[in-house]
């Protein structure tokens, strides 16, 4: 990236730019090297003015949330991350008797959206309590857990489209699906999201939470770094199944290892390096082709310089 282009973002945004940034203090797997540029996008307005710079001298950026499906190269990203965070994430409730609306901005913490809904005896959203990630992200690809996915809650989706428009988008009308929405196929950017809930008992609600949280910690290695489930759920079989079957619990490349206390997630063990962990999925990858035929696509999304996957 042109050392003109960092002065020029830091001219237009001041101190919401942050240069050099590593990118490990910004993601769950805790490794990368650093994004050339750094912003801090704080409302809409920002959001489309950093949009047009960036596309009009052909920069590359990135849109991150929380970072918790995220692996950045060793090498860093030499381009700009336009990060929808803390200082994007107003949360709103309208409750007016049985049914209640839930408004929050793609920086939300799901998670706290959830914790939200519940101090306001509010039902739907406890399956998305132990979520990593923010609300505009779990709207991009339809998180779920627990038998539980955003697509059952959405009312509306505002996003910015690739030509700068917002739009309103009915919950019905984004092409929900497993890690799939609208969003991917259009180039959306995600800017709120309103989930439509129901008044519920509150302890009630605040168990089923508690429930879902022991069960994570009974089953997820929630204290090591990772990016939740390594990979998506092949049509028929479950991922950290067809891993441990093929005997590769516990497979380790330097600092990354397929966790032994769940298969499907594939961990920093303290001194992982981006390309450990690469090299663990690959190798899960054929592996688990070897033994099934079955290919597992990962969840993962690669930022910066990495060798293709067979």
């Amino acid at each position: 990236m042109k050392e003109q282009d960092k002065k020029t973002l830091q001219d237009k945004f001041g101190a919401a730019v942050l240069l050099d940034e590593p990118m490990k203090s910004h993601t769950t797997f805790r490794v990368g090297g650093c994004a050339a540029a750094f912003i801090e996008i704080k409302g809409e307005s920002m959001l489309r003015q950093a949009l047009s710079f960036v596309k009009e001298q052909n920069i590359p950026y990135y849109l991150l949330g929380n970072g918790s499906n995220v692996l950045c190269s060793d090498q860093g990203f030499d381009g700009v991350i336009l990060h929808i965070g803390r200082d994007y994430s107003e949360i709103t409730v309208e409750n007016s008797g049985m049914d209640a609306k839930v408004t929050a901005q793609a920086g939300a913490l799901l998670s706290k959206v959830a914790n939200v809904a519940a101090a306001e005896s509010l039902t739907g959203l406890e399956f998305a309590a132990g979520i990593p990630g923010s609300i505009g992200g779990a709207i991009y690809m339809n998180a779920g857990a627990y038998d539980g996915e955003m697509k059952m809650v959405v009312e509306s989706v505002r996003v910015l489209t690739q030509n700068g428009e917002i739009q309103d988008i009915p919950g019905e009308e984004m092409d929900f699906s497993y890690r799939h929405s609208i969003c991917k196929d259009k180039g959306y950017i995600v800017l709120a999201t309103t989930c439509k809930l129901r008044t519920g008992d509150a302890q009630a609600i605040r168990d089923k939470m508690q429930d879902f949280a022991g069960r994570r910690k009974d089953k997820q290695p929630l204290e090591f770094p990772s990016a939740g489930s390594t990979f998506k759920r092949p049509e028929g079989y479950f991922a950290g199944k067809l891993i441990q079957d093929a005997g590769l619990r516990g497979y380790t490349v330097g600092g990354a290892q397929v966790s032994e206390k769940h298969c499907g997630f594939v961990i920093n063990k303290g001194d992982a390096t981006a390309m450990d962990v690469w090299n663990v999925i690959r190798d899960v990858r054929e592996k688990v082709r070897q033994d099934s035929g079955i290919t597992l696509e990962p969840e993962v999304i690669f930022l910066g310089e990495f060798p293709p996957l067979s």
